[in-house]
């Protein structure tokens, strides 16, 4: 779900489950003074129900067609495609505002839904209003992004800068990854739904609710976008990666590019399976992911690396930890010769 706060006589109470980070995040969830940084808590200013209200995290900005919008998850600034077009965009969002509309920035105007959920990415912009957001694409703790994009690799160490956990770093353990991610259109309320998603990125727990829309960037000197953070859970977090992004928001004609610095990728020096031993076990994945994730309790399926070789190409199945041995899934500990890693993680929610 989205971060979300509950409304009571006393004031605002925050759920709990936030996840300790080099800041905790309080600098991410303050109103700043505008051009604001990204980073931020922030969401539109309808994302709210009659005992909760809710936010996530205002990313990075982009330049689409031309002018500049802020960019974020679907259900955040769309809220599951239930938001108008021309919404507001608020920093920071109601979660850190006191449930209220008046005291927060309106730094955005929803662009509408322009990349339903359901497409296998879950993003969404917000036309940035005039002098309301940092036009060097500034973000907390990262400082301003570059605007190369960058593929994600195996092992790749990456940092994220979120309204929750604020700023955090971690390593990518899975590529080609499916995914199934509930959701809730609600502000935690009403009825939830799972929503599928293939090829996607896993990386170590780097986030908790509210963190929804961060953009993951390489943490290697050279801050490129690597992926959009959009769900996780105990154990891991999740991303689009980055170039289906981009290809969903250029497709019809129009463009779109990170605002930043011209700073090309650096080499990934992460040791990793070579390509050719990646491309079989993946090969194996494909044929057989409909089968593992038909069981009870696999949240995912993935390529990645063995947990005592990092050279070593193995699939990696993310599935609930059995109550005992007896009832537990089975699951091969390699198929077609090509060895199986468990990861044990609680349920996928979108974040």
């Amino acid at each position: 779900m989205r971060g979300s706060s509950f409304v009571a006589a006393m004031g605002l109470i925050m759920l709990a489950g936030q996840l300790a980070s080099a800041d905790g995040g309080p600098a991410h969830q303050v109103r700043q003074t505008p051009p604001i940084k990204l980073g931020t808590s922030g969401g539109e200013a309808n994302d709210s129900s009659r005992l909760y209200c809710c936010g996530g995290t205002l990313g990075a900005l982009v330049l689409y067609d031309g002018a500049q919008f802020i960019l974020s998850n679907n259900h955040v600034l769309a809220r599951s495609g239930i938001a108008t077009t021309n919404e507001d965009t608020i920093q920071p969002g109601l979660i850190d505002s006191g449930c209220s509309t008046t005291t927060p920035n309106i730094v955005g105007d929803f662009a509408g839904n322009l990349v339903p959920l359901g497409t296998n990415v879950d993003t969404a912009l917000s036309r940035a209003r005039a002098g309301m957001v940092d036009p060097s694409g500034y973000i907390i703790d990262v400082g301003v992004p570059c605007s190369n994009i960058q593929a994600p690799a195996l092992n790749m160490p990456v940092m994220k800068s979120g309204r929750t956990t604020g700023y955090t770093t971690g390593t990518i353990t899975s590529l080609n990854t499916s995914v199934t991610i509930t959701y809730q259109k609600g502000c935690n309320t009403g009825k939830r739904f799972n929503v599928s998603y293939t090829n996607q990125v896993v990386s170590t727990a780097m986030s908790a609710g509210g963190d929804s829309g961060s953009v993951l960037l390489s943490n290697d000197g050279s801050p490129n976008p690597v992926g959009l953070l959009f769900a996780g859970s105990t154990s891991v977090t999740i991303y689009n990666p980055i170039q289906a992004v981009v290809n969903a928001y250029t497709a019809g004609g129009h463009t779109f590019a990170f605002v930043g610095n011209s700073c090309p990728a650096a080499d990934v020096v992460a040791p990793a399976p070579t390509q050719a031993d990646f491309d079989r076990a993946n090969q194996v994945k494909v044929e057989s992911e409909h089968d593992l994730m038909s069981k009870p309790g696999i949240w995912g399926v993935g390529v990645g690396s063995a947990a005592n070789n990092p050279l070593e190409a193995v699939i990696v199945v993310y599935m609930e930890k059995p109550k005992d041995e007896a009832s537990g899934t089975k699951i091969p500990s390699a198929i077609d010769g090509i060895n199986v890693r468990i990861i044990y993680t609680d349920p996928f929610i979108a974040q």
